[in-house]
């Protein structure tokens, strides 16, 4: 199984380096790709080194598999490059997510829907997958009419160069700005780009890509993405509003028993989740489970998960996991 990883120096690539590594997934040649400045760089594996070398010299390489964390426009030009030559492409970024011709995958919601023939697949938003691993179970049971979200992203969302800014605050050091405004002691209500309808591109992105992947286009989603001084994770406030009503003691018996959602829900022992904890593992945790007493059949939640980790490169893994497993590679 040969496999390139794509962007294998930035933030994204080097945790899918990691979870390759920690899952034990069947390499049997590495591929580290990155631009042309890291291009002769060595990073780690496994104990070993590998050299990092061009996408033009991986394509000539025809892995089996690429996993793409290189950004919207290196997805556009390279991805189809990789796919011609019979490269099963997973790509994180934004570039084929709502592309009709092409799968935007949770393997625990939708890889079933996956082909032979899908060469290039989408790895959905970090705050849409972890939304819709705990919306899934729910929608299942009670059908989604309207979801209104509020997000409380970790500054590695937007990369080293928001970590070494928040860094750089901390030590009241001046230094390149990520943001337009300061992020420690602060909350910026600034996700990705403003669009015509007043709206960012990350809060359009929960509502486009929740439609697709429950292939339900009659949800309503509203959506507020807010940047804080987070490293560990994204946190998500939700409130639910389904077709048919629900018992609290069946919502969290659904959401426990859905794979890879963890219940933390004991508000008197103060349990629920938090991203310093979730940092690191590879779970959704939800808590803060309650009926919204202001209208019938509406229930709020917190969900939190490590934007780095299922957020991106678990689920990106795990696509690559269910493609070997099925003989779809």
């Amino acid at each position: 199984m040969k496999i390139a990883v794509v962007g294998a120096t930035g933030m994204v690539g080097q945790v899918i380096l990691k979870v390759l590594e920690e899952r034990n997934f069947p390499v049997t040649e590495l591929y580290p790709v990155a631009s042309q400045k890291s291009v002769g760089n060595t990073i780690s594996f496994k104990d070993k080194s590998y050299k990092v070398i061009a996408l033009q010299d991986a394509v000539n390489l025809k892995p089996d598999l690429a996993l793409f964390s290189a950004g919207g426009d290196t997805s556009l030009e390279w991805a189809p490059k990789f796919a011609e030559v019979g490269t099963t492409v997973v790509d994180n970024s934004s570039a084929w997510r709502m592309d009709a011709t092409k799968k935007l995958v949770i393997p625990e919601i939708n890889a079933a829907e996956l082909t032979q023939t899908d060469k290039i697949i989408a790895n959905p938003n970090c705050s849409t997958i972890q939304m819709l691993m705990a919306l899934k179970p729910l929608h299942d049971a009670y059908g989604i009419k309207r979801v209104v979200v509020s997000t409380y992203q970790s500054i590695t969302g937007t990369g080293v160069k928001a970590v070494a800014q928040l860094e750089n605050e901390y030590k009241a050091e001046k230094g390149e700005m990520a943001y337009p405004y300061p992020i420690h002691r602060n909350a910026i209500p600034h996700c990705d780009v403003f669009m015509d309808n007043g709206y960012t591109k990350e809060e359009m992105k929960l509502v486009n890509e929740t439609k697709k992947i429950l292939g339900d286009e009659t949800i309503n989603v509203s959506a507020t993405a807010i940047r804080i001084p987070v490293v560990g994770g994204h946190s998500e406030s939700v409130n639910i509003e389904f077709n048919k009503d629900f018992e609290e003691s069946d919502v969290r018996k659904l959401l426990s028993e859905f794979p890879g959602v963890t219940v933390q829900d004991n508000p008197d022992v103060n349990s629920y989740p938090m991203p310093i904890y979730a940092e690191g593992k590879d779970d959704v945790f939800v808590g803060r489970i309650r009926r919204d007493y202001s209208q019938p059949n509406t229930l709020n939640m917190w969900i939190v998960a490590d934007n780095l980790r299922k957020g991106a490169a678990t689920n990106a893994v795990q696509i690559a996991e269910y493609l070997v497993e099925n003989k779809l590679v």
